[in-house]
This record gives structure tokens, sequence and C-alpha cells, in this order.
């Protein structure tokens, strides 16, 4: 994958527990990996502790099936300041084939929250 994606956050081998009965791998378990991958990137802009407050419309194009290679790519796309959104962009590929489809993207916003949970400003990456 090119770096116009964003940076990669997860990859993931697609195993037979995660299917539904038709097969193919859970919503629920894309929808898991998107939350995760955003809360890497998150923690990555300087955030120590986030909640997810929102994901943004989720349409899955493509199955994911058993055995298959799901990617996930991060984008910032706003910092505020308690706030981040995040892109999240989910590929699947085949290995044996070596096919690669989009599966979905997504945009997540989380809050910085402090041990009380609630709402806390953000330090930037760099800061102890």
């Amino acid at each position: 994958m090119s770096d116009h994606l964003g940076s990669p956050a997860i990859r993931v081998l697609m195993m037979p527990r995660d299917t539904n009965a038709h097969g193919t791998i859970f919503g629920g378990h894309i929808l898991s990996l998107i939350d995760q991958a955003g809360a890497i990137a998150a923690h990555g802009a300087g955030a120590r502790k986030v909640v997810t407050v929102a994901i943004r419309e989720v349409v899955f194009k493509h199955p994911v099936h058993v055995g298959d290679i799901v990617s996930c790519y991060t984008e910032m796309v706003r910092t505020g300041r308690t706030s981040l959104t995040v892109r999240v962009r989910v590929f699947a590929e085949d290995p044996v084939a070596r096919d690669c489809a989009e599966v979905t993207t997504a945009e997540l916003v989380y809050v910085h929250v402090d041990e009380a949970g609630q709402p806390s400003p953000l330090q930037p990456a760099d800061s102890p």
C-alpha cells in the first residue's frame, strides 16, 4: 500500500472465530478494529486516555473472508482542545490470490479524558 493511505495502524489475519452465519467476518469485528486503529492514532497525536464519542457512517463495500489480512490505515483529520477526529481506511487482502479490496472508511471522534473520565486538554505528542 502506498503512503497516501495514511499511517499503518493494524494488520490482522482473519480467523474462523470471527465469522457470521454467512461465512464472512462479522461487521462488528471490523468495527472493533477500526476503533482500535483510531485510538492508536489518537495516542500517537499525544492523547493518553481517550473515549470514543462517535463513529461516523460506516458502509461496508466488500466482504472480508477467513484468511484475509485486514489492514487499517489512519489519518488525523482534526485536533481540537480536547477532541480528535481520525479517518480510518480498511483493506482486505487475500494473501493467496494477492487481491486487495477496500472494505470501508470511517471517521471517528475521540475525547481525551482525565482519570475521572472528564474531558481534558490535549498535550502535544512530544510532551512528557
